[in-house]
């Protein structure tokens, strides 16, 4: 009997272990995710400022 109560704590242990490495992986995935977002954003917000349109000087749609 004293056997499974070992087993029994170290299967539950190891499941606590597991639920935290998930979510501190969570977590840094997220941060990461983010942060990429932010900075992808601010690539192409610079690219699309520094497409100007040019002007043919007729009107628009012939």
């Amino acid at each position: 009997m004293k056997t499974f109560k070992t087993f029994k704590n170290k299967v539950g242990a190891t499941a606590i272990e597991y639920g935290l490495i998930a979510a501190l992986i969570s977590v840094v995935a997220i941060t990461a995710i983010t942060t990429v977002g932010k900075n992808l954003n601010t690539v192409f917000t610079s690219v699309s400022d520094s497409l100007v349109p040019q002007s043919t000087g007729g009107t628009p749609g012939k």
